[in-house]
């Protein structure tokens, strides 16, 4: 009887594996496929990584999915834009602009000299 029930439990495991395997299979397809290399950086690896396996899905599939909308949308799925720059940081440009300009603006040559001036 005991063993009957650890052969129905691991069939019913063996069996939820097998469905599992099988709607993969109907999500991503079955293909040939290529081994590609890149290159990218590691703590967005780490982190892409850690946010995929929360939703079950490897980094490969996550690109096949990407790819897949690249060539569904014919161009990349999302928009492409340069980020909005705070008001701060365009302070920041125009005060560079602005000492770039005035010829009072002590320049250097020798970053000791420079960093000596910043520490006094």
């Amino acid at each position: 009887m005991k063993t009957t029930m650890v052969n129905a439990l691991n069939m019913q495991g063996f069996a939820s594996k097998c469905l599992h395997i099988q709607s993969k299979r109907h999500i991503f397809g079955t293909m040939s496929t290529v081994a590609k290399n890149f290159r990218i950086d590691s703590e967005l690896n780490n982190q892409a990584s850690k946010l995929l396996e929360g939703l079950g899905l490897s980094m490969s599939q996550a690109i096949s999915m990407f790819l897949k909308q690249v060539v569904l949308h014919r161009g990349l799925p999302f928009e492409v834009k340069y980020p909005e720059h705070s008001g701060e940081l365009l302070d920041a440009i125009e005060e560079a602009k602005r000492l770039e300009a005035d010829p009072k603006t002590k320049r250097y040559t020798d970053m000791d000299e420079m960093w000596a001036d910043l520490d006094k």
